[in-house]
């Protein structure tokens, strides 16, 4: 008996397939179906889709392109390059600059240039996850378009466009 043969096929911002869910002997609208690709390719740039949720934690994707804005959080988040290359730079914030409230779910903007020593920075490729301390600043450089995930709580900047991303028929 031949085994199966199955390729792999890598998808980008710039080259995907759809996809989609294949229901068998149910309605397509009990499930959701998204692509972080897609999503990337029609998103502004650095803007926090949100793609998938769990209660209050959620994967949003970025696209990654120039220079973001500097981000923070009251928890660690972790960011996944899905294609192309990001820098990830890292400055550990005065306390003045920190998430007052050590509850609050989700990235904020960093007031201002962020102040406090530079921790260093990543540069991350295809497959490669970064870890964004809590109460630490950071931001992303990508000369050109690729794909984040982030993995991190709904917060304020958290963006949800279930209508527009989700397969509905």
């Amino acid at each position: 008996m031949q085994a199966p043969s199955y390729t792999t096929r890598f998808g980008s911002i710039d080259d995907f397939e759809k996809g989609g869910v294949q229901v068998i002997a149910d309605d397509v609208k009990h499930y959701a179906f998204s692509n972080c690709f897609e999503i990337a390719s029609r998103s502004r740039p650095y803007e926090r889709v949100v793609f998938g949720q769990n209660q209050i934690y959620v994967l949003e994707t970025l696209r990654a392109e120039g220079v973001s804005p500097w981000f923070t959080c009251a928890h660690d988040e972790f960011a996944l390059d899905m294609d192309g290359e990001v820098e990830v730079h890292l400055v550990k914030l005065d306390a003045a600059q920190c998430v007052p409230d050590p509850e609050h779910d989700g990235a904020v903007l960093v007031e201002g240039e962020p102040r406090g020593p530079k921790m260093g920075w990543m540069k991350l490729g295809r497959g490669h996850q970064a870890l964004l301390p809590k109460n630490t600043a950071y931001q992303f450089r990508s000369p050109r378009p690729a794909t984040l995930i982030v993995q991190t709580c709904k917060g304020s900047l958290s963006v949800e466009r279930w209508a527009d991303i989700c397969q509905t028929a």
